[in-house]
């Protein structure tokens, strides 16, 4: 199983562009065509939050619009700029997705068992998930104590030492942490929110961390670091399952390089 992954595309209105200097939109269509130029097409393709960039109506009926290119199945989970209820209607023939309340959900279908976890708080940046969904997770986990599962949630549960990140990050990890590790077929935890590649053991298992579609945050570590992005490198990620290997995941970057050269 070939499991693409997408994150923090922050979709405009058409003709908006990204901080009025980014074209979110264009780099999100970039991203996809990059993502079906690679010689093995994902099985599924899951979008790790941030689908827009300020949870508008619009928004999404654009996001809609470019998602619309991906001709295999995807998954959505919101991010800190999505609006839940939005997100809700804009997705509501995505039947995985919750008809009230946080946006938690598994999908069962597939090889490897795919939970989407809404790690949002409504109206403020941070993630966290209440004893409510964390109970639902045990459930879910328990319910399957042997297949393969991958988890997702967008806001990383570690601190990255980026401060003007770590401003924003899962608040108090150590409960989802508790649940997952009691848990030993979680392959990995996907996640997006740091607009940059980055991996961590974590709960008896690997976080990893994917590129923003748009921007790279930069990569600051002293405390007085000052909030600062690129327009690239931007990139994809590639998780492939397979029975006797397990999960290996790759990070794709965008852009024009010279060659290709035959050598390797």
């Amino acid at each position: 199983m070939l499991i693409g992954q997408l994150s923090d595309p922050h979709v405009r209105p058409q003709g908006v562009l990204y901080q009025g200097v980014v074209d979110s939109n264009q780099a999100l269509i970039d991203a996809i065509d990059h993502l079906l130029a690679i010689d093995r097409q994902p099985d599924v393709v899951v979008v790790t939050g941030d689908i827009v960039d300020e949870g508008r109506p619009e928004e999404y009926a654009m996001a809609r619009e470019l998602l619309s290119r991906l001709p295999m199945p995807y998954l959505v989970i919101p991010g800190n700029h999505d609006h839940r209820e939005n997100f809700r209607a804009a997705f509501a023939d995505h039947t995985y997705l919750p008809a009230s309340g946080a946006l938690h959900y598994c999908v069962d279908e597939y090889p490897v068992r795919l939970i989407g976890l809404d790690s949002c708080v409504p109206g403020l940046h941070h993630g966290h998930i209440d004893e409510q969904g964390l109970n639902w997770l045990e459930d879910v986990l328990a319910g399957n104590p042997t297949k393969p599962t991958l988890v997702m949630l967008h806001h990383p549960p570690f601190v990255c030492g980026i401060p003007y990140m770590d401003e924003y990050r899962y608040i108090n990890p150590g409960p989802l942490a508790s649940v997952l590790a009691r848990h030993n077929n979680i392959e990995l935890v996907l996640c997006g929110h740091v607009h940059r590649s980055m991996l961590r053991r974590w709960a008896g298992t690997v976080v990893c961390a994917c590129p923003s579609t748009v921007t790279e945050i930069d990569l600051q570590l002293q405390p007085s670091a000052k909030p600062s992005s690129h327009a690239g490198p931007r990139g994809c990620m590639l998780h492939l399952w397979d029975q006797q290997l397990g999960m290996l995941s790759h990070t794709s970057l965008m852009g024009a390089w010279a060659g290709p050269y035959p050598f390797a």
